[in-house]
């Protein structure tokens, strides 16, 4: 076996561990602790919001589509510049998972560049062109998907953003995009997916695991939503195995949600092809 194929087998593994399962049983219930709690904190907890948000759209009066999902909404309405604070404060503190989820790996053992970076660059035009790529397909086929499941009744319309039109609006929108690809991708796929591994579950079983949390908390969005994001990150968990690199998947995330902040920002209620309440 060549030093390069070792190395992509080991870069999910424990110092010292020979196979997976290997872990002892006190470290392997540790690291289930330490994955509940990284989820509690955030995204397992939306997870936990969006199917009680579901729940309450499917008992509502009327159809899912006539019923909103807001993502970017004013948080202190008529005071701009209050409402600007309380935005960079939620983009700001949402971050805070990453953190601890790269303190965890570091604290076990795993170096973040063998997890997270793999080739020791956390950046390279190869992520950046890579990540284009990404987001081109699946914004492309995501697109039509959701027009599709919103015809058919089974998603919520999509309110991507109602911000006030202040100086300010892009600039967050942009910012909460950023916020948005680095919570879940290094989370889902650099936490998740890799701790997975570290218990000692299969390839195929972490990618699937990490897709199904993916696409729960984005069950608010409706059965579209979890359907498209489900598929999205058994793609994105499938290459990320390949890649063992984060960075792609941020980027690709980043612009998949620029395109969708800012663009319904500038076309909502302009053009006729894209849902609004």
């Amino acid at each position: 076996m060549s030093t390069t194929t070792a190395a992509r087998r080991a870069w999910w593994r424990l110092p010292d561990t020979p196979v997976p399962g290997g872990v002892p049983e006190l470290a392997k219930a540790l690291l289930w602790c330490e994955l509940a709690l990284v989820l509690l904190v955030s995204l397992g907890r939306s997870a936990v919001y969006s199917v009680v948000n579901l729940v309450a759209a499917l008992t509502a009066p009327g159809p899912l589509s006539a019923q909103g999902a807001n993502l970017n909404n004013s948080l202190a309405p008529e005071r701009p510049w209050l409402d600007l604070t309380y935005q960079l404060l939620r983009i700001g503190f949402a971050l805070v998972p990453v953190a601890l989820a790269a303190y965890l790996l570091v604290r076990s053992g795993s170096r973040l560049t063998e997890v997270w970076a793999r080739g020791g660059r956390w950046a390279s035009l190869g992520d950046l062109g890579r990540g284009a790529v990404l987001a081109l397909g699946v914004g492309s086929v995501g697109v039509v998907f959701y027009l599709a499941t919103y015809a058919l009744g089974t998603n919520l319309t999509v309110v991507a953003q109602s911000l006030p039109g202040e100086w300010w609006q892009v600039p967050v929108l942009v910012l909460a995009a950023a916020e948005n690809a680095v919570l879940e991708e290094f989370v889902v796929l650099g936490f998740v997916q890799v701790r997975l591994r570290q218990i000692g579950f299969g390839d195929t079983a972490a990618i699937g695991l990490a897709a199904l949390l993916r696409g729960s908390y984005h069950l608010y969005q409706g059965l579209g939503g979890f359907v498209g994001n489900l598929v999205m990150g058994l793609l994105f968990g499938y290459l990320f195995r390949r890649w063992g690199r984060v960075m792609p998947f941020v980027v690709a995330h980043t612009l998949l949600d620029v395109g969708a902040f800012v663009g319904y920002a500038a076309l909502a209620g302009r053009v006729d092809w894209l849902p609004t309440l």
